[in-house]
């Protein structure tokens, strides 16, 4: 079924939509929290709770990209389900990505909610000002927690050469915030 149809589904609140999401979407969220969690099976109970979330947020207002929002549902949720165990899992990617973003980012929760939209902002006008491979790994890396080594693998690149260009996009990132007005 295509995305139209399980978006139909969702608003008709068919108990179907999410038999269809989960087929059509499932190794897709399935990665997304295994990358944050390290386990699969932690993965599979976080993604288990994405349709019911989704019937949620769809029936009151469906979403223009669905994979997009399964994703950021995934997402919130793996995170949330990480930050629960206080930061104790260390199968996933998360501690090594906020220990990269931490020097250039200011951390979550020390700005005002203004601030934190301005910030969202300048980091989507950072990402449109850069070429579409430094785009592709800063997205897979900072938002879907991918490790070094399956970007690498993902772009056919070495692995020294996406640590290079991380290093290098968390430099201009940080640089780029400063002068945006936002610092650490």
């Amino acid at each position: 079924m295509d995305d139209k149809g399980i978006l139909e589904l969702y608003a008709a609140r068919s108990s179907q939509a999410a038999r269809e999401a989960r087929e059509a979407y499932g190794p897709y969220c399935q990665a997304i929290a295994e990358n944050i969690l390290g386990s699969e099976g932690e993965a599979e109970a976080c993604v288990s709770g994405v349709w019911d979330a989704a019937q949620e947020q769809f029936t009151l207002r469906p979403p223009a990209i669905l994979s997009a929002a399964l994703g950021k549902i995934t997402r919130r949720l793996a995170l949330k389900r990480w930050s629960s165990s206080g930061g104790r899992r260390t199968g996933g990617e998360v501690l090594p990505v906020l220990a990269e973003l931490e020097e250039c980012v200011p951390p979550e929760g020390t700005s005002a909610p203004a601030e934190e939209g301005r910030l969202t902002d300048a980091l989507a006008a950072f990402l449109r000002s850069k070429p579409m491979l430094q785009r592709m790994i800063f997205i897979r890396r900072y938002w879907y927690f991918n490790s070094v080594k399956v970007i690498s693998r993902q772009l056919s690149l070495p692995e020294a050469r996406v640590e290079s260009l991380l290093r290098q996009l968390q430099q201009e990132l940080r640089i780029y915030l400063e002068k945006e007005g936002i610092s650490l």
